[in-house]
């Protein structure tokens, strides 16, 4: 029975490794830093602050960043083109 023991646990080990590590990589996928949440939290709209509130930082985090990309390439085409005016 030791013996059987003996040759199980390493591979009993392993496949717990294994499990663990690809529970880790799903962890590391929705985490954020800290410097995501300082910015969310200083210019995200109500509307994130809801999606905060009902479905967690990562979707609210997805969303603010959509809307954020959404509205940059505007705010840089037009200081451009009235800095080229003047």
């Amino acid at each position: 029975m030791h013996g059987l023991a003996v040759l199980l646990f390493p591979a009993v080990l392993m496949l717990f490794a294994l499990a663990m590590e690809k529970m880790e990589s799903q962890i590391d996928d929705v985490s954020v830093n800290r410097d995501q949440v300082e910015e969310f939290l200083e210019s995200a709209a109500p509307e994130q602050m809801d999606t905060l509130a009902k479905d967690g930082f990562p979707a609210a985090l997805d969303e603010f960043r959509s809307r954020r990309d959404s509205v940059e390439p505007d705010a840089f085409d037009s200081p451009t083109e009235s800095s080229r005016a003047s």
